[in-house]
């Protein structure tokens, strides 16, 4: 990013007019896509989501007012890659669940964000977490929602009989990511 680019972003950041900061974060498994609002990590992109696609998206859903801005993005992009780099097993990041569902899917997911590091559990698991037990197909379309992933570790619910199931990045993603903290 050049220097005038950035001095516009902290000009209407300093001036009230950047709702959602978005940056990019290169990784071991491709280019990642983050953004945040004042109350906190709102969109991690995994690769192949189109960035123009991921922007549409917060700008229609979030806030017209969408910018570059990697500086506010600094913690997100530190943390992650921190785990990447198998140097962190926790996210410290304050989250902002506005583009998760309400109801049980966010119980879902905020349960699923419980989840420690190395441990997996099942759609079931995550189900019976979130507070109804025999919903684990509606607890696989909740974490298939997460605007979270990564950070919100859905890739650590699988499913019973230890098949790793489905993922938005898809099965290679997750299955590194599982091997990345020594799950599976």
């Amino acid at each position: 990013m050049n220097d005038f680019v950035e001095q516009l972003a902290a000009r209407a950041s300093d001036e009230g007019l950047l709702d959602v900061a978005y940056a990019t974060v290169d990784t071991p498994v491709g280019s990642v896509v983050v953004a945040a609002t004042k109350r906190g990590l709102v969109r991690v992109a995994l690769p192949g989501e189109e960035l123009d696609g991921v922007l549409s998206s917060l700008a229609e859903n979030v806030s017209p007012r969408v910018i570059a801005y990697p500086r506010r993005l600094d913690e997100a992009r530190r943390e992650l890659d921190e785990y990447f780099a198998g140097e962190r097993q926790r996210f410290e990041l304050p989250l902002d669940w506005s583009l998760s569902h309400a109801g049980f899917y966010r119980r879902v997911l905020r349960a699923t964000a419980k989840v420690p590091f190395g441990d997996v559990i099942t759609y079931s698991d995550a189900a019976k977490r979130a507070g109804s037990p025999r919903a684990f197909r509606a607890a696989g379309s909740a974490l298939g929602s997460n605007p979270i992933p990564i950070v919100v570790p859905c890739h650590r619910v699988v499913r019973s009989g230890g098949d790793l199931g489905n993922y938005g990045g898809g099965p290679e993603l997750k299955r590194y990511l599982l091997e990345l903290e020594h799950a599976i």
